[in-house]
């Protein structure tokens, strides 16, 4: 069996458009071909964030990972975490207008800052950019394990940066759309595709 782990972007979380979208396209499909999905509730903090992560596909391992095979989904800064999770277990990722550079990226929101979904309030610190660098991939092992999808419209990140950084992966470069990638729905289908089969049988 497949588990795919979905990783919201900052002051997300699982009731986000694409982590639902992700949730629904996998209920549909039939219960024997259906791969375990798991989309936490990140906490705010990058280091905790991973820790939570890590914490529960050990708690896996003795069951379904060890028979089966362990992808990522990550939107944003979830594609930072997809990537660094992807590296740690030589898993497939899928990585959705990633943040290639968030302790760059979000230097604006240093202070107090509220979860766009659940209300939660949580503080931006010096020690949350420290977390982030220390999350940092420096070199890919396999390139080819990366889906990357990406929107030259995306208001928040340049898709530039990302197409660079991921060379090597496949990647879906589209005209227009927005840092939430317009559409994504219609991608669903590649990705449950590739996080269990590679690029190879989509």
């Amino acid at each position: 069996m497949t588990t795919i782990v979905y990783l919201h972007g900052f002051r997300s979380s699982p009731a986000s458009a694409k982590a639902q979208a992700m949730i629904g396209a996998v209920a549909a499909l039939p219960a024997g071909a259906r791969p375990r999905l798991h989309v936490p509730d990140l906490d705010a903090g990058p280091r905790a964030a991973i820790d939570s992560v890590v914490a529960w596909i050990e708690t896996q391992r003795a069951d379904s990972l060890a028979r089966g095979t362990l992808a990522f989904v990550g939107s944003s800064l979830g594609g930072y975490y997809a990537t660094h999770l992807a590296e740690r277990y030589a898993a497939r990722a899928v990585l959705i207008n990633p943040a290639v550079r968030p302790y760059d990226d979000l230097a604006d929101y240093v202070g107090l800052q509220t979860n766009l979904y659940t209300g939660r309030v949580f503080e931006v610190t010096p020690a949350y950019f420290d977390e982030l660098h220390a999350l940092d991939v420096a070199h890919f092992a396999d390139p080819t394990r990366y889906l990357l999808y990406l929107q030259s419209g995306d208001e928040v990140l340049d898709w530039r940066i990302a197409a660079a950084r991921y060379a090597g992966a496949w990647q879906c470069v589209e005209g227009g759309g927005d840092h939430s990638f317009v559409d994504f729905e219609r991608h669903l289908p590649t990705i449950l595709r590739f996080v269990e089969h590679g690029m190879a049988a989509g």
